[in-house]
């Protein structure tokens, strides 16, 4: 029976996110640094130049958004943290933890047929995925026992 606290976060994606946000900053920094010598004749002022470098970091906030699911399970209930939503549940509100054939991520069954997506549980993590879920499943199954 397993009654202590989890949390779990996706793995992949956060690496990817990191690395994407580091490149695009860069790579808009470069841009913006480069603008000021242009043969085109058009002229770009500092503030082009800075302006370029706040789009890359901008860009890169946003991208980091999808590092920032978690999911948080402990005997009382579950809080599903996504990109932009946080909500808790307790476990007697909870039908089932689901892994659906095909899916991208693990989900909470609701009643009246509906469901919340846990995006910290990603297929892409496999292993990660699974320890997760059976984490998750055993946690409800001993709430609701």
């Amino acid at each position: 029976m397993a009654t202590e606290a989890v949390e779990f976060r996706p793995k992949r994606i956060r690496l990817v996110a990191v690395l994407s946000a580091v490149f695009l900053v860069a790579v808009f920094t470069v841009v913006g640094l480069l603008l000021g010598d242009t043969p085109t004749g058009v002229i770009f002022r500092t503030s082009d130049q800075v302006a370029m470098v706040v789009l890359g970091v901008l860009l890169a906030c946003g991208i980091l958004l999808l590092a920032r699911p978690r999911v948080r399970a402990d005997a009382e209930g579950v809080e599903v943290r996504n990109v932009v939503t946080v909500r808790r549940f307790a476990w007697t509100d909870v039908l089932h933890v689901s892994f659906p054939d095909g899916a991208s991520w693990a989900r909470l069954e609701l009643p009246d047929d509906e469901y919340v997506s846990i995006m910290a549980v990603q297929a892409v993590d496999r292993d990660h995925a699974v320890a997760a879920v059976r984490a998750l499943r055993a946690l409800h199954r001993a709430a609701t026992q």
